[in-house]
C-alpha cells in the first residue's frame, strides 16, 4: 500500500473518531481533550509512516544497486535463504542486496533467516502489488552441516519468521531445495509436491515419473547412471524426511508452518562440503560403509536455480492498493457504525429508564390519599421533574432527537404521550368542591435587593395575605420563592428558599399557625412567568407565591373561639 493511501486511511480513521466523539455524550472539556489526542495521534502516525517509507527506500537503494523488475511483473518472486547462497548469487557482501532475474522468476537473497520479515516489508513498501507472488526457498545441503542442533535451530528460526509473516495475511509458500553432488554432472530436478507420494522428474520442459524417466534411457550407460541417481535420490529423500521435514510439521510446536509446497532435489558436479558432515554420518549409519573423506570443493561453484519448479507455486491475484485501502476504509466505517449504534441503543435505554423511574416515583407519591407537608413537597418536586422530562421529549419531537439517541433507535415517543397525560391529570387532592388559591407577592415590596430580610413596610402586605389565609383554616400553605435569571443558579435557589422561609416564619409567629401547615419551596429562576430579557419581566419573576391547597386535615388551627382577631401590626 502506498504512502498516500496509508496516510489517507489514518485521516479517515481520525474523521470517524471525531464523529464518534460528537455523537457520544461526554463533558465538553473531555470531548475537547479526546479530540486533541486523536489529532495528535494521527499526526504522529502520518509522520512516522512517511519517515518509515523514506527509510526503507534509502536502505534498499534499489535504483542504484539492482535491476529491479517493473511494477507490472507477474512472475514468482522467491526469497532464497539457507545454504549455497554464494553458488546461487556469487560472492556478494552480505550487507548488499543480491537479485537474480531469470525467464521464470525473480530470486532475492536473504543472508540470514532473521532478516526475512524486514526484507519482505521493504519489498512491499516498493512493490505492494507483489504480495501474492512472494515465496521462500530454503536450501539445505546435508554435506555442509556437521552439527544437527545448529541446523535444527536454523529451521526453527525460519518457522518462527514465516509464521510471523503469515499472521499478517500473506500466504508465503515454502520451497525446500537440496543439492547433491554426483559425478555425472548437473541433472534434472526431482520434486515432491504437497499431497503427492510419488516423485516427478522435470527435464527439458517435460515432466516424467521416476519409472518412466528410467525407461527412457537410450543406452546401457545412461540406464546405469539413472539407476545410480535413483538410489542416491532415495537416500537424499530419506534424509530430508527424517531430519528436516519433521521440524516443519511437528505437532505441538508453537510455530509449525506445515509441509513445504515443493520439496526438490537436484545433482550438481561440484558442491561445498565439510569433513564428517551429517550426510556422511547418516550414510555410514545406514550402510555400515566407511566413506573416504571428501575434499572440500570451491565455495563459489555455481548452482542452478529451480526454474522448472516455479510454475508450481500458487500465485494469488493481489488486489490493487486502492481496492485494499477501500476495503480497510469500509471496515473502519463498519466498526465506527457498530460503536455508534451501540452507544445510541445504550443512551435510549438510559432515557427510558430515567423517565420510567420518574413516572413511577410520582405515581407512588400521588397514590397516597393524605398529603402532609413533607409528602406535598416530594410530590411537587416529582412533578417538576416530570415537567422537565416532558419539555425534553417535546423538544426532541419538534426539533429532532440528537445523534446520540438517533440512528433509527430513538424510543422516547413511547413514553412521551404517557408523560404528558400524567402531567395533564395532575390535581391537588381535595375532599370537596374547594379550589386552591394563590396569593402572589412582589419580592421588591417585601425584601431588599439580594436580601432575605423583610422590610418594615412589608407588614401591610403580609397582613393582607395572612387575613386570607386565616379565612381558610386547615388548608395547606405552600410558600414558594422565585428569582430572576441574574446571578448563579445556586445563589438564586438559596435566595428564593430563604425569602420563602422568612415569610413562613413571620406568618407562623404573627398568625399562630402550626408548623405542619406550611410547605416551603425555593425554585430560583426555574419557573419564570415572564421573559428575563426585559426589566419588567425580571421584576415580575422576582416574587413569592403563597398557595392554599384544600387538603382536609393537613393542619389544625388552635381553637380560639369567635373572638379571634387577625394580628395587628
Amino acid at each position: 500500500m502506498t504512502l498516500n493511501l496509508k496516510q489517507g486511511l489514518w485521516l479517515w480513521a481520525a474523521t470517524l473518531a471525531l464523529v464518534l466523539l460528537a455523537i457520544v455524550p461526554l463533558a465538553g472539556w473531555l470531548r475537547a481533550v479526546m479530540a486533541l489526542i486523536v489529532a495528535y495521534g494521527v499526526a504522529v502516525a502520518c509522520i512516522r509512516t512517511a519517515r518509515r517509507a523514506a527509510y526503507q527506500r534509502e536502505q534498499l537503494n534499489l535504483a542504484d544497486q539492482m535491476a529491479w523488475p517493473p511494477v507490472a511483473y507477474r512472475q514468482p518472486v522467491v526469497l532464497v535463504c539457507g545454504d549455497g547462497l554464494a553458488g546461487l548469487f556469487g560472492e556478494i557482501p552480505a550487507d548488499q542486496p543480491a537479485l537474480r532475474v531469470t525467464d521464470h522468476g525473480c530470486y532475492l537473497r536473504v543472508s540470514r533467516v532473521d532478516q526475512l520479515p524486514g526484507l519482505i516489508e521493504r519489498v512491499m513498501s516498493l512493490r505492494p502489488q507483489w504480495c501474492g507472488q512472494l515465496s521462500v526457498m530454503f536450501v539445505v545441503n546435508p554435506g555442509e552441516h556437521a552439527d544437527a542442533a545448529v541446523l535444527a535451530g536454523q529451521i526453527r528460526s525460519l518457522d518462527y519468521q514465516i509464521a510471523l509473516i503469515r499472521k499478517r495475511g500473506m500466504a508465503l509458500p515454502l520451497i525446500l531445495v537440496s543439492y547433491q553432488q554426483a559425478s555425472r554432472g548437473e541433472g534434472p530436478w526431482f520434486s515432491w509436491e504437497t499431497g503427492q507420494d510419488h516423485c516427478n522428474v522435470r527435464e527439458n520442459g517435460a515432466c516424467f515419473s521416476i519409472d518412466d524417466w528410467q525407461r527412457l534411457s537410450t543406452d546401457n550407460a545412461m540406464h546405469a547412471g539413472r539407476m545410480q541417481a535413483s538410489v542416491q535420490l532415495n537416500s537424499a529423500a530419506a534424509w530430508l524426511a527424517e531430519n528436516i521435514v519433521p521440524h516443519f510439521t511437528a505437532r505441538g510446536t508453537r510455530h509449525a508452518i506445515g509441509m513445504p509446497v515443493i520439496c526438490a532435489v537436484t545433482f550438481v558436479p561440484q558442491l561445498h562440503g565439510v569433513a564428517s558432515s551429517l550426510w556422511q554420518r547418516w550414510l555410514r549409519d545406514k550402510t555400515g560403509l566407511l566413506e573416504a573423506n571428501r575434499v572440500e570443493q570451491a565455495a563459489d561453484a555455481p548452482l542452478p536455480f529451480p526454474d522448472p519448479l516455479l510454475h508450481l507455486l500458487p500465485i494469488q491475484v493481489q488486489r490493487s492498493p486502492m481496492r485494499r485501502a477501500s476495503v480497510v476504509a469500509l471496515w473502519l466505517f463498519a466498526v465506527a457504525g457498530v460503536v455508534a449504534l451501540g452507544n445510541s441503543a445504550w443512551q435510549n435505554r438510559l432515557l427510558l429508564r430515567e423517565v420510567s423511574d420518574d413516572l413511577r416515583r410520582y405515581t407512588a407519591i400521588a397514590a397516597h390519599k393524605r398529603i402532609d407537608q413533607s409528602r406535598f413537597a416530594e410530590r411537587e418536586e416529582a412533578l417538576s421533574v416530570l415537567r422537565q422530562d416532558a419539555e425534553r421529549l417535546d423538544r426532541y419531537y419538534r426539533k429532532g432527537e440528537p445523534l446520540a439517541l438517533g440512528l433509527g433507535l430513538y424510543r422516547g415517543e413511547v413514553l412521551r404521550a404517557q408523560l404528558l397525560s400524567t402531567i395533564a391529570g395532575h390535581s391537588q387532592p381535595s375532599t370537596g368542591p374547594k379550589v386552591a388559591r394563590t396569593v402572589r407577592l412582589d419580592s421588591l415590596s417585601l425584601f431588599g435587593s439580594g436580601s432575605a430580610e423583610l422590610k418594615p413596610e412589608s407588614t401591610k402586605v403580609l397582613i393582607e395575605a395572612l387575613v386570607g389565609i386565616k379565612a381558610q383554616p386547615g388548608w395547606l400553605i405552600v410558600i414558594a420563592g422565585h428569582t430572576d435569571a441574574v446571578g448563579s443558579d445556586e445563589h438564586n435557589i438559596q435566595l428564593s428558599r430563604a425569602r420563602a422561609a422568612a415569610v413562613r416564619e413571620w406568618m407562623q409567629r404573627m398568625g399562630d399557625i402550626p408548623d405542619s401547615c406550611f410547605a416551603v419551596q425555593g425554585f430560583g429562576k426555574s419557573q419564570p412567568i415572564a421573559s428575563n430579557d426585559t426589566e419588567a419581566g425580571r421584576k415580575a419573576n422576582r416574587r413569592v407565591d403563597i398557595r392554599l391547597v384544600p387538603e382536609a386535615g393537613a393542619c389544625a388551627f388552635p381553637l380560639a373561639g369567635a373572638d379571634v382577631q387577625p394580628p395587628v401590626a
